[in-house]
């Protein structure tokens, strides 16, 4: 088990929101695995103030994202599948330890992961808007397609990695930034995700709070995600 965590830069004391840095003020909670019991780690939650610095940080990145060509969003989204080819198997043991899942379950997940992220890589350059006949003489109408802003990814225990990634992979390369709110029965998946995603950001040169994260109960982070105004879309999974 410990070759895996620390391989995915799982410590046993660990920050649960990103946004460009890893912090973590509010209560601490310790993941204990389904399977036999064992403490995993500990995971320091979202505070009200890592909320605020969170979705106005996910915010400053949008704005400078979504004026990135499409095909350049598109090859930040082709490393993270490739990054996610290379940690397939420890990510599987992780989702499967927190899950309660099988390896093979585990190691399938994140394999929806890769090729989610294979399919948005080939939308990155397919992002058409119509040319349309118009009445006027010399005159043109064109369909243009504009970012949204920041999707909110709220995913469930069962599919503690895959539904974040069906999201997240799509929004990146439509211009989009996220916040991620994962269940707290399975936050060690989620931040290893994050971590792999952070390292390819850093490679290509994209801020790394498009794909933000916050760990933390109902109150603190699902319903003000919820009545936030600032993000005008919600992906919400529950079981």
């Amino acid at each position: 088990m410990q070759p895996v965590l620390e391989k995915l830069g799982i410590a046993d004391d660990n920050p649960g929101v990103f946004f460009g840095e890893w912090r973590g003020s509010g209560t601490k909670i310790d993941k204990i695995s389904p399977i036999d019991g064992r403490r995993l780690a500990s995971i320091h939650t979202a505070s009200n103030e890592d909320y605020d610095a969170t979705v106005a940080r996910a915010q400053e990145a949008f704005l400078k994202w979504r004026v990135t060509p499409g095909p350049v969003r598109g090859e930040t989204v082709r490393r993270l599948g490739n990054a996610l080819r290379d940690f397939k198997h420890e990510l599987g043991q992780l989702v499967a330890l927190e899950s309660g899942k099988i390896v093979a379950e585990g190691e399938g997940e994140v394999q929806e992961m890769i090729d989610i992220c294979d399919l948005a890589v080939g939308q990155s350059r397919m992002l058409y808007g119509l040319t349309i006949q118009s009445e006027r003489p010399n005159h043109r109408l064109m369909e243009q397609w504009h970012p949204l802003g920041i999707v909110a990814v709220i995913t469930a225990f069962n599919f503690p990695v895959a539904v974040w990634s069906w999201n997240a992979a799509l929004a990146a390369v439509c211009g989009d930034s996220t916040v991620w709110k994962p269940s707290e029965k399975t936050p060690l998946s989620a931040i290893a995700v994050t971590k792999i995603a952070e390292r390819v950001c850093r490679e290509t040169g994209a801020d790394p709070a498009i794909f933000a994260l916050l760990i933390g109960d109902r109150k603190t982070v699902g319903q003000k995600l919820a009545d936030d105004r600032r993000i005008p879309l919600i992906s919400a999974t529950w079981v």
